[in-house]
C-alpha cells in the first residue's frame, strides 16, 4: 500500500514544484482589500462529493468570513495532502488513512475537521455470485482501484481470515464499473455516491430495463466493522502554530459547514451548482450523489466536522494491522505530533449556532432519487 501511495506522492511532488507560490512557499494571493485568498485542494474531480465547499463559494458563505476561497480540482495523479504539505494549498480534502501514510512519510499536516461521519466505500457483486460476506471473496476475482482506496477492502478480508495476497485474485480496476458489468471480475469497488449509481444507470440486457438494487449484493464496510474515516479537512501543522492562520482555519470551517448545511436542505440547488461548475457527470447522477453524500455527513451527532475519537482509533488501528498483498501495513507506528484537533471545529460550530444554523441535522431524511440511463 505504501508503495502505491509513494508512487503517487512522487508524481505530485513534481507537480507541486510547478505550482504558484512565492519564495517562502506561501500560496499566492494573500489578503487584499480586506479579503484573504486561500486555496482548497480537492481529492477528486468536481462532483457533489464536494458540494458543501462549492456552495460556500457560490452562496457567499466564505465571503461572509472575509475569505476568497479558490477550489483546486483533483484527479488521478493528484495527492491532495502532498499538495498541501508542499505549500501549494492552504487546506486539502483527503481520506484519513491516506493522509496518515503521508504523515509517516514526512508530510507535516493536521486534520482540522471530519466532514464525512461515515465511509462511502462498497464492494459490489452480482447477487447470483453469492458474495454475502467478506469471507465469500475467497477464490474470487476482486477489483480495486489501488492508490490507497483499497484499505477497507483489505481490512475486511483480514477480519474474515483471508490473505489478500493468496486467497483472492486482485485485479486493478478502472474508475468505473465496466469490468463488473462484463463479469470480468466478481466484485468491484464502488463509492455509494458514484460508481454504485453507475450500475443502476446501466441497462440489464436480459430485461431491457435498468438494473435494480436487488440485482446486486453490497458489502458495506460500515456494517462489516472495517470502515475507515474518509473526507476530512487538513491543514499545515506548521501554519497552525500561527494565530492569524488559526483564525483563518476557523473562518474557513465556518463557511464550509454552512455550505454543507445548505446542501443538506437544498440538494437540488447544490446539484445545479456542481453541474454549473463543470462536472462531467449528468444532473440525475449528481442529484443521487448529493443525496448519498448527505447521508455520509448527516446526521452529525456532535456537530458537523467534529471528529469522533473512537472512529479515529478504529482507523488508526486498522491502518496499523491491515496488510496488503505484499504484507505491508498502511502505517507502521502510531501517528506522531498533532495528527488531529477539534479546536477549530468547535469555534466554527459556536459561530454557526449563534447564527441559528442547524449544525447537527438530527432530523435529516434522505430523498428518493430516480436515476436515468447513463446518468443523464
Amino acid at each position: 500500500m505504501r508503495r502505491l501511495i509513494g508512487g503517487a506522492l512522487a508524481g505530485v511532488l513534481a507537480l507541486a514544484a510547478c505550482g504558484t507560490a512565492d519564495e517562502s512557499g506561501t500560496p499566492s494571493g494573500d489578503a487584499t482589500g480586506g479579503t484573504k485568498t486561500v486555496k482548497l485542494q480537492l481529492q477528486w474531480f468536481v462532483q457533489a462529493q464536494f458540494a458543501g465547499y462549492i456552495a460556500a463559494v457560490d452562496k457567499g458563505f466564505y465571503k461572509e468570513q472575509g475569505l476568497d476561497v479558490q477550489i483546486l480540482e483533483g484527479g488521478v495523479d493528484i495527492v491532495p495532502q502532498t499538495v498541501l504539505a508542499q505549500g501549494q494549498a492552504d487546506f486539502a480534502v483527503a481520506w484519513v488513512p491516506k493522509a496518515l501514510a503521508s504523515r509517516e512519510q514526512g508530510a507535516q499536516i493536521t486534520e482540522i475537521a471530519q466532514v464525512f461521519q461515515r465511509s462511502g466505500t462498497y464492494q459490489v457483486s452480482f447477487a447470483d455470485s453469492n458474495i454475502k460476506a467478506p469471507a465469500d471473496l475467497k477464490g474470487k476475482k476482486v477489483g480495486n482501484w489501488g492508490f490507497g482506496n483499497e484499505f477497507e477492502l483489505f481490512a475486511g478480508m483480514t477480519k474474515a481470515g483471508l490473505d489478500p495476497g493468496k486467497d483472492v485474485t486482485l485485479v486493478q480496476q478502472q474508475f468505473d464499473m465496466q469490468a463488473l458489468l462484463r463479469r470480468d471480475i466478481d466484485a468491484a469497488q464502488a463509492m455509494s455516491y458514484n460508481e454504485y449509481a453507475q450500475l443502476l444507470e446501466a441497462k440489464n440486457p436480459k430485461t431491457g430495463q435498468l438494473y435494480q438494487p436487488a440485482d446486486f449484493t453490497v458489502l458495506n464496510w460500515n456494517d462489516v466493522g472495517t470502515a475507515m474515516l474518509q473526507d476530512a479537512v487538513w491543514a499545515s501543522s506548521e501554519k497552525l502554530n500561527d494565530s492569524a492562520f488559526q483564525d483563518t482555519a476557523t473562518k474557513f470551517l465556518t463557511g464550509s459547514f454552512k455550505g454543507w448545511a445548505y446542501c443538506r436542505d437544498n440538494a437540488e440547488e447544490c446539484r445545479d451548482l456542481v453541474v454549473k461548475r463543470g462536472s462531467k457527470l449528468g444532473a440525475s447522477h449528481q442529484l443521487w450523489q448529493m443525496n448519498e453524500v448527505n447521508k455520509l455527513v448527516w446526521p452529525s451527532p456532535a456537530g458537523v466536522g467534529m471528529l469522533d475519537e473512537n472512529q479515529w482509533k478504529q482507523t488508526v488501528d486498522l491502518s496499523l494491522t491491515t496488510k496488503n498483498q505484499d504484507g505491508q501495513t498502511v502505517i507502521t507506528k502510531q501517528p506522531e505530533g498533532t495528527a488531529y484537533t477539534n479546536d477549530y471545529v468547535q469555534k466554527a460550530l459556536n459561530a454557526l449556532m449563534a447564527q441559528g444554523v442547524d449544525v447537527k441535522g438530527t432530523s435529516f431524511a434522505p430523498k428518493t432519487v430516480e436515476l436515468e440511463e447513463g446518468g443523464a
